[in-house]
């Protein structure tokens, strides 16, 4: 991942970004071209604080023949993305640029035992389960012993021991408070839900660049 300076994020706050997402493109070499899916994981942690990013895929999935456990895979991770105009900044000769927050977790992947997939499902459900309170969650305890088994033998687990943790979290952090306030409320009045987004986490991350526009707006209030 190409990272600046000014964009790069701490790995703590990386992988908390990750583990939060739970959703992420998971690629592979397989010695001609790359192999790419789309998947649902946790993260876990080794006895020496190794992380581990947990999944699993369709037993018919090419990403599993390329599992040997040694051979670094990539699991790309976004947030929210939006679209900046150059005529949204205060400042003259501006270009126009993408703000976005991404996470790249690299390292060798291999598969999960029976027992290990077993705790894999239900770890799993049960992260996403817990978006959905105060909903009482599914377990896999709900399905008869048959189905469950029938619908293990149809995935394999996996888990990537990750090696590399690399976070960019581009928000115009380098711009100027009259700029970088201006631009996230541009975003901020668009329609779409990524803008906003994006608009927030500029809020949240420099909260003091916003402080003279909502002083105005006070001292303008009837």
């Amino acid at each position: 991942m190409y990272t600046p300076p000014m964009f790069k994020t701490e790995r703590a706050a990386s992988l908390a970004f990750a583990e939060a997402r739970g959703f992420g493109t998971m690629c592979a070499f397989d010695g001609g071209k790359p192999v790419a899916s789309q998947l649902p994981f946790y993260l876990s942690y080794a006895d020496d604080g190794t992380p581990r990013a947990v999944f699993h895929t369709a037993r018919g999935n090419p990403l599993i023949q390329l599992a040997d456990g040694k051979t670094s895979w990539l699991l790309a991770v976004n947030g929210p993305d939006a679209y900046v105009s150059a005529d949204w900044y205060i400042s003259p000769d501006q270009v126009p640029t993408w703000l976005y927050q991404a996470v790249h977790l690299t390292g060798p992947v291999r598969r999960l035992s029976d027992e290990e997939l077993t705790v894999q499902i239900d770890t799993l459900s049960a992260k996403f389960e817990n978006w959905l309170a105060p909903k009482k969650p599914w377990t896999s305890a709900k399905m008869t012993a048959g189905r469950l088994e029938a619908m293990k033998k149809a995935i394999v687990g996996l888990v990537m021991t990750v090696v590399d943790v690399e976070g960019s979290f581009k928000l115009n952090q380098h711009k100027s408070e009259a700029d970088y306030a201006a631009v996230a409320g541009a975003l901020a009045a668009l329609p779409d839900t990524s803008s906003q987004q994006i608009a927030g986490l500029m809020h949240q991350a420099r909260p003091e660049a916003f402080a003279d526009a909502e002083s105005s707006l006070e001292r303008s209030a009837p």
